[in-house]
C-alpha cells in the first residue's frame, strides 16, 4: 500500500506516518513546515519506505507512480496557530483540500480528510452527534478554522458524489500526547509545560468549560481502521491496487459520512489543570484570564457511530496518557 499524508510532519501526521510504516506500507509525507517539524520525523528519515517532500499543498500537487490513499492532515490546528495564520488556514481548507482531492481522483485513490470537532462551533447540543449542524460564528477570529474545515467537508462530499471518489471524513476531538509543541496554545500542553517550568497554570474564563481528551495512540488506531475499511464498491469494481482494502462486506454509504473520533470522558478545564498539577508534583498556582471570543462551553463527542461501524473506543485512560505526555515534555523542556 502506498499512502500520501499531507501535514505529515505535524503532531498527528507524524504519528500516522510511523503507524503506517510499522504496518508495512510505503509513506510519502508532504509538509511545508509552517507548524510541522522535522524533529517529529527524525526517527523515520532514511527508512526505505518513507519519503519526505517539503511542499505547500495549496500549490499544484503531483506524485509519481500509483497511490492507494491520500490522507489530508495539513492545516494549522491550534488556536494560537490559526489566529496567527488566518488566511493560510482558510487556504489550506479550501485550495489544499481541492489539490489533495484532485490528486486522489487522478490516482483513483481513497481520500481521508482530517476534519475537527470545531465544525460544531460553540455547540448547543452535548454530546455532539455527527447529525448536529453546529453553532459557528463565521465572523469570529477562530471562525477561520471552523469554516475552513466545514468547507473541506463539503468539498470532500462533493467529490464523492460527483466524481465517485472513495472518501472518509474524521471529526477529530481534542487529542494529546508526545510531539505536541510546547507552546502551541492547547490546554494539555500548556498546563504541562507551565507546571514543569514552575509557572502559573493559565485558565481562560472560570474553568467550568468542559473538554474531552483522547490520547494520540487511540486516535491513530481508529483512523487507520477507517482508512482500511471497505467502501460501497464491490470487489469487481475495484482496481487490482485497491483490492487490499477489501476485508469483507461493504458498510455502504455510511463510511463516506463524517465520523466523530475522540474520548467521551468529559472534564472541566479546571479539573484538568488540577490533575496536571498533582501529576507533575511541582507547586504552582492557577491564574485566571478573560475567556476568548466564542470559546466553546462544552466539547464532548458522541462516538456511537465509531463504536458501531469500527468496533472502536478509547483504551488509554487520561491518567496513563497524561503520564506518558508529561514524561515526553520533561525531556523536551527540562
Amino acid at each position: 500500500m502506498r499512502v500520501l499524508i499531507t501535514g505529515g510532519a505535524g503532531f498527528l501526521g507524524s504519528h500516522l506516518c510511523e503507524r503506517l510504516l510499522g504496518m508495512g506500507h510505503e509513506v510519502t509525507c508532504v509538509d511545508n513546515l509552517i507548524t510541522g517539524s522535522m524533529d517529529n520525523l527524525a526517527h523515520l528519515v532514511g527508512h526505505e519506505r518513507f519519503r519526505f517532500v517539503q511542499h505547500n499543498v495549496c500549490d499544484y500537487l503531483f506524485v509519481e507512480g500509483p497511490l492507494d490513499a491520500v490522507m489530508h492532515f495539513a492545516s494549522p490546528a491550534s488556536p494560537q496557530d490559526y489566529l496567527e495564520y488566518p488566511i493560510a488556514t482558510l487556504k489550506v481548507g479550501a485550495l489544499g483540500t481541492h489539490k489533495a482531492l484532485g490528486l486522489a481522483k487522478a490516482k483513483n485513490a481513497r481520500f481521508l480528510l482530517a476534519s475537527t470537532s470545531e465544525v460544531y462551533g460553540d455547540p448547543l447540543v452535548s454530546p455532539q452527534p455527527e447529525s448536529y449542524w453546529g453553532n459557528v460564528n463565521p465572523m469570529s477570529p477562530r471562525g477561520v478554522y471552523d469554516e475552513a474545515k466545514r468547507f473541506a467537508e463539503a468539498m470532500t462530499m462533493a467529490y464523492h458524489r460527483y466524481h465517485g471518489i472513495d472518501t472518509r471524513i474524521v471529526r477529530i476531538f481534542n487529542t494529546y500526547g508526545p510531539r505536541m509543541r510546547p507552546h502551541d496554545g492547547r490546554v494539555v500542553s500548556n498546563f504541562i509545560v507551565q507546571a514543569l517550568t514552575g509557572k502559573p497554570l493559565t485558565i481562560f474564563g472560570t474553568g467550568s468549560q468542559t473538554r474531552s481528551f483522547c490520547y494520540v495512540d487511540d486516535l491513530v488506531e481508529v483512523i487507520t481502521r477507517l482508512l482500511m475499511i471497505p467502501s460501497d464498491r464491490t470487489p469487481e469494481q475495484r482496481t487490482d491496487r485497491q483490492s487490499f482494502l477489501y476485508k469483507g462486506e461493504s458498510l455502504g454509504e455510511t463510511m463516506h459520512e463524517p465520523i466523530n473520533i475522540g474520548n467521551p470522558h468529559e472534564l472541566t478545564v479546571l479539573e484538568i489543570a488540577k490533575k496536571v498539577q498533582a501529576m507533575v508534583g511541582k507547586p504552582t498556582r492557577i491564574e485566571f484570564k478573560p475567556l476568548p471570543a466564542d470559546d466553546p462551553k462544552v466539547r464532548c463527542p458522541d462516538i456511537r457511530r465509531a463504536q458501531t461501524l469500527l468496533g472502536w473506543e478509547p483504551q488509554v485512560s487520561l491518567d496513563e496518557g497524561l503520564a506518558r505526555t508529561i514524561e515526553y515534555f520533561r525531556k523536551k523542556v527540562g
